[in-house]
């Protein structure tokens, strides 16, 4: 496998000291590439990654000029309220880019907040096309800066959300801010907190931001020499976008040695496994933190907690994300202070001090170590996870459109949420094979009758579209998020599988234990 680089000046300077990670100077790695001029509409980065260099470029050069960070800031684009309650503000048009399950909920909170006027999805899919939650533009080519922009420009949009990660590390921030329309989501570069897990780390090291401890690989041989020094367990991770399933968790030394060749040798994920992270095993309980970010100033939104192994009691291979809920009973009042504290605010002020401010979601897999009991940042997500993201917007209270806007002005300064009581829980329904291969086209029915199998249940489609009948068929892997409320964890445990029950998908699987770890065992023994 080869790998194209080119090697460019930047506006980040992260020298500084480097527990174990190297310390020198890097600049911007870009791999398989198009770098257009600075004028251009469209900035393409396919895979943003980060390497340590002694080689700078001049500020003259064209490459600089291309990767310098966009400030955001409050001239950026027009005057915006803060209150996120009161229906008297315009009303905004909205464009949402994406088109799974972490989408589906967007236009979802969206079109109920109360200055919200409509919402397009691009390109959307059949089930948030039949819920009514937003239009769909499935020809809206979302990589194509210039084609947004006008889509934007005819159709009076307001608000731009930008769902997945590839746009973001594409660059379509930077070319829908420069255009004046107000995105909510990072630019190109500080999308690197997700494109480059080096990056990431990087960060980490010069701001003291604790994380596992690791080191960087280009060379198999040399990975390999430190995975037998270091031992089982231990976790190998591409260092680019890898759709989730760029991680090992690996028990043994040869499926150590496996995911190095994976990545190096073989190229199983192209140019985001061109460099690989080895990094310590942390044994606790994971749990997921997100933050809305104005540049300077973040505020926490509700805590979740997903699971990402594909079968029941945690086993398999990573996915995703096979389910999540809301509030995470592990992640207490104290550990949320911690974790903004030391974590998520020296990340935004760092990434502000690099000249690079980020604005977004900061979506933080933390570890909550079970020697120590305290936060340990595993990896940064640069928008909504997926599928937290279904029980955060069903549980959220606020006028969403506004709280966004405020993030794109800068103005989450005093900004409070407003969050229903209760619990919320999702459970993914997949293509049997998944995270492997599996059958497309396959049809899903009743799903009418399992959204009203009982109160508080919303179903959020990830994967499917029409048939030539107009009947769901699925066409991804990750395909259904039923997703329910209820006055407890328990209760919307029971009312998410008592949907599940109504919904005649045979090629279909999901796990049966979501949120075991919050709720008694007793709760599943239905559920076998």
């Amino acid at each position: 496998m080869s790998c194209a680089t080119f090697n460019v000046g930047a506006s980040f300077n992260l020298h500084g000291r480097s527990h174990v990670g190297n310390s020198n100077p890097f600049h911007f790695r870009v791999q398989h590439c198009v770098l257009h001029k600075p004028s251009s509409t469209s900035l393409f980065i396919q895979n943003l990654n980060l390497r340590s260099s002694n080689v700078s470029v001049s500020a003259s050069s064209p490459f600089h000029s291309v990767f310098k960070c966009s400030a955001r800031n409050s001239e950026s684009s027009g005057s915006v309220g803060v209150d996120t309650n009161n229906s008297s503000q315009e009303k905004v048009i909205v464009l949402v880019i994406g088109g799974g399950g972490r989408e589906h909920a967007l236009c979802y909170a969206l079109q109920r907040s109360p200055s919200c006027d409509a919402v397009f999805c691009a390109p959307g899919n059949a089930g948030i096309s039949s819920s009514g939650n937003a239009t769909c533009i499935t020809d809206l080519n979302v990589y194509d800066a210039a084609a947004v922009i006008s889509f934007c420009h005819k159709q009076g949009v307001g608000l731009v959300v930008v769902g997945p990660e590839a746009p973001l590390v594409a660059g379509l921030v930077n070319e829908l801010v420069k255009a004046g329309i107000p995105t909510f989501g990072p630019s190109a570069e500080a999308a690197a907190l997700e494109g480059s897990k080096n990056f990431m780390k990087h960060l980490c090291d010069k701001y003291d931001i604790p994380t596992a401890k690791y080191k960087t690989f280009t060379d198999p041989s040399v990975a390999k020499q430190y995975i037998q020094e270091q031992g089982a367990p231990i976790v190998i991770k591409a260092d680019g976008l890898a759709a989730g399933k760029g991680v090992t968790v690996a028990m043994s030394l040869e499926e150590a040695y496996e995911a190095v060749d994976s990545m190096l040798v073989k190229g199983d994920f192209g140019s985001a496994g061109c460099r690989v992270i080895v990094e310590e095993y942390l044994e606790g309980e994971e749990v997921s933190f997100f933050a809305l970010v104005d540049g300077e100033n973040a505020i926490p939104l509700e805590s979740a907690q997903d699971h990402k192994r594909v079968g029941d009691g945690d086993t398999g291979p990573n996915t995703g994300g096979m389910g999540a809920y809301s509030p995470a009973p592990i992640l207490t009042k104290e550990l949320q202070s911690i974790v903004m504290d030391h974590i998520i605010t020296p990340t935004v002020k760092g990434m502000s001090a690099e000249g690079c401010k980020f604005v977004g979601v900061l979506y933080a897999g933390l570890m909550i170590e079970k020697k120590s009991g305290m936060p340990k940042l595993i990896e940064y997500n640069v928008r909504f996870g997926d599928p937290e993201c279904q029980v955060l917007m069903v549980r959220l209270e606020s006028d969403l459109v506004q709280v966004l806007l405020a993030a794109c002005k800068g103005e989450l300064s005093g900004v409070s949420l407003n969050w229903s009581p209760g619990s919320a829980m999702v459970v993914v329904m997949a293509s049997k094979g998944y995270p492997g291969k599996y059958e497309k086209g396959t049809l899903i029915k009743n799903l009418e009758q399992a959204e009203h199998a009982a109160p508080g249940i919303k179903i959020f489609h990830a994967g499917t579209a029409f048939d030539s009948e107009g009947r769901f068929i699925a066409t991804g892997g990750r395909v259904l998020g039923v997703t329910a409320k209820g006055d407890s964890l328990e209760e919307a445990c029971d009312r998410a599988y008592r949907a599940i029950d109504e919904i005649n998908w045979p090629e279909g699987f999901y796990r049966r234990d979501i949120g075991w770890r919050a709720l008694p065992k007793k709760q599943y023994a239905t559920k076998g």
